[in-house]
């Protein structure tokens, strides 16, 4: 009861900083100032991580410690170029997890925590705020004069946003809930002045679910990471320890493969454990050479439960940590529902879909923008018996590793990619610039 009271305090509480939001417009604004955050300040993640790296490495504002980091990067043979657009940028990460500023600061970047002077300055002065939530991932209250990017976190095959009816936040059943969603309408929904995409056949979906016509057709610069190496990635030790923890699994069986487990939130998650009898799957991964890695999204709350299962066959990556520094290490995907299975599409490997419990997660929880087995091209899966099926076919029969010649997969690549060869983070600095100079 106490902890509802003081939630209910926080909640309210936040019409107490409008004025400062007001008064965040009178401070001169910087539009070479940049600034990053990500799920409401938590996490080091997604597209706003990608771009700020390669947004840091290429620009002038670079300290000492980073410049040399770069220059020893570009000395292995990597394929990074000089970027002009980004020579005048400072790009500045705000986070509300003091960790997480720590970490970037001892690798020679610029960061700091949201409520610390310098971050509340560069939330001030910014020209430009991009996070993939919304602006509060950085700070709303400070946003006044910037141009606000939601990056998002994924091409959506389930509805989202205000074209998702279950939603009750979004589509209030009565005045009293109306006025209840009036301070999070606010401060976590006030309308973004771009949202991002992947390509034109998406663009009215990005349109109608933000309500918005501000639609960039950029790409995504997470995706950087699966088609280019146009930048350094810099591991938190949370993603180095699990990393290496799986890639030790080839050295230890050269002929393992790797599985990824990442299906999408949802209450009827916890019906995985029905559907499996995991002592006998366990037995059938060791035999077949399969290392099963479960991923799950940042709001399940299975994570401990599944970490009771790993062992030799099954290891569970933290779910905090970034999807986007393992999945170029998977041989398989297996998910559900989850937007990842668009971004694996650029691997030209396989993806399972085990949608166990579809016809439930349509009707009380997701509508779908398109035909779910019209859109989702790979091998689908209701129970244990039908998944090891899948498994082999895609692994051990080596029947479908390489998906480049199946037509289907290749059409909804397309479809959802205008690129699928070159990096994303040069043409979003473009587009971004392009849109200042009219502003």
């Amino acid at each position: 009861m106490k902890k509802k009271i003081i939630n209910g305090l926080k909640y309210w509480g936040q019409l107490l900083l409008l004025p400062v939001y007001w008064l965040s417009f009178l401070v001169p604004g910087n539009k070479n100032i940049w600034v990053f955050g990500s799920t409401f300040g938590r996490r080091f993640a997604d597209n706003p991580r990608y771009f700020y790296l390669y947004v840091s490495q290429h620009s002038a504002y670079q300290s000492d410690k980073l410049a040399q980091r770069v220059d020893a990067w570009k000395k292995e043979g990597h394929e990074w170029k000089a970027d002009e657009d980004c020579l005048t940028i400072r790009a500045v990460w705000i986070s509300h997890n003091k960790e997480i500023v720590s970490f970037l600061q001892s690798n020679g970047y610029e960061a700091y925590y949201y409520h610390s002077l310098k971050g509340i300055w560069m939330a001030l002065r910014a020209g430009v705020y991009l996070f993939d939530n919304y602006s509060k991932d950085i700070n709303f209250w400070q946003s006044g004069r910037a141009l606000k990017v939601n990056m998002w976190h994924g091409i959506p095959l389930k509805k989202i946003q205000a074209d998702n009816r279950f939603d009750l936040f979004r589509h209030p059943k009565n005045s009293w809930e109306k006025f209840k969603c009036f301070p999070r309408n606010l401060s976590d929904e006030k309308p973004s002045h771009y949202v991002l995409t992947t390509s034109e056949f998406m663009r009215p979906i990005f349109s109608s679910a933000f309500r918005t016509e501000h639609v960039l057709v950029s790409g995504y610069p997470r995706n950087d990471r699966l088609i280019s190496d146009v930048l350094e990635n810099v591991l938190p030790e949370l993603e180095e320890k699990e990393l290496e923890k799986i890639t030790s699994f080839r050295e230890r069986d050269s002929r393992g493969k790797m599985v990824y487990y990442m299906p999408t939130f949802r209450d009827s998650e916890k019906k995985f454990f029905d559907v499996m009898q995991l002592e006998s799957f366990q037995q059938f991964l060791k035999e077949n050479h399969i290392l099963f890695c479960v991923k799950l999204h940042p709001k399940s709350k299975l994570n401990a439960q599944f970490k009771e299962l790993q062992g030799e066959a099954i290891q569970v990556i933290d779910k905090d940590a970034d999807p986007y520094t393992f999945l170029e290490e998977a041989d398989v995907l297996v998910t559900d529902y989850s937007s990842i299975y668009f971004d694996f599409l650029l691997t030209d490997k396989p993806v399972v879909f085990f949608d166990y419990d579809l016809e439930e997660y349509l009707s009380d929880t997701r509508e779908m923008y398109f035909d779910y087995e019209a859109f989702t091209p790979g091998m689908k899966a209701k129970n244990q018996e039908e998944l090891e099926e899948a498994l082999k076919e895609a692994v051990c029969h080596q029947k479908v590793t390489d998906m480049t010649e199946n037509e289907k997969y290749q059409e909804i690549k397309r479809n959802v990619f205008d690129e699928t060869q070159n990096a994303a983070s040069p043409r979003m600095v473009q587009d971004i610039k392009d849109i200042l100079k009219i502003r």
